[in-house]
């Protein structure tokens, strides 16, 4: 990766202050909403005696790279692809291959921020426990960030233009966001339903996070379905991908 592209994107990454908003800022500003809710500080039976806001906390780790993954990337690139910056850049020593490494560079590391951001939010605000097991949920969360920025070079090179890229990153993204646990948390859901969304990537990292948050190693099971998700997504966007 090239250092000089790295920093001209990380330059024109911070003049976007809709994408600062919703990768950075949103997914604590909603935990702050939620855990104003007096009724969200109280223990829930049904949720193993957790706190709501306790549970929301993955939740809202989970949903900067989202949006980062699925929303923000894949319209960054296909607006590269489709103003032939790549195609120009193929001509020059720096290789497109670059650019592609350092818009995930950016996107996953706003992704990472986001989450501390939101697990400090969670623990000074409202009393949310850190992470008990915290190898295995650094573990669970880059193994997180991974598969939503393959998810999201899929919708990039399924997409010919900035539109269609938001159409199916739309299409993709609120199905991510009820299987992150954003309408229900994983813990409430029924266990057949609980099950199918734990095939999903998003599903198996709510879950790997949630047992490594209890103290417990997350399930290889759910990191196993991260990681077959990781090639699977990776191997369709290098074969789909079209520099022009």
């Amino acid at each position: 990766m090239s250092t000089a592209v790295l920093k001209t994107e990380v330059r024109l990454f911070r003049r976007e202050p809709g994408a600062i908003f919703w990768i950075l800022l949103f997914p604590t500003l909603l935990l702050v909403i939620l855990g104003s809710i007096p009724s969200f500080r109280d223990h829930q039976a049904d949720l193993g005696g957790l706190r709501t806001i306790d549970v929301y906390v993955p939740v809202a780790v989970l949903l900067g790279m989202i949006v980062g993954g699925l929303q923000a990337m894949p319209q960054t690139l296909t607006g590269y692809r489709e103003r032939g910056i790549l195609r120009r850049m193929a001509t020059t020593p720096v290789r497109p291959s670059a650019l592609l490494s350092a818009q995930m560079a950016v996107y996953g590391g706003a992704a990472l921020v986001s989450a501390l951001l939101a697990l400090a939010v969670g623990r000074l605000g409202f009393g949310v426990r850190l992470p008990q097991q915290p190898l295995g949920y650094v573990l669970a969360l880059l193994l997180a960030v991974l598969a939503a920025l393959a998810l999201g070079s899929v919708v990039a090179a399924l997409s010919r233009t900035t539109k269609i890229a938001g159409a199916i990153g739309s299409a993709v993204f609120f199905p991510s966001m009820f299987c992150a646990g954003v309408w229900a948390p994983v813990q409430s859901m029924p266990h057949l339903l609980a099950r199918i969304v734990g095939c999903t990537p998003f599903g198996a990292a709510a879950q790997a996070l949630n047992q490594a948050a209890a103290g417990h190693w997350p399930g290889w099971s759910h990191l196993g379905v991260l990681v077959v998700w990781i090639l699977l997504l990776t191997g369709a966007a290098s074969r789909w991908f079209r520099w022009e």
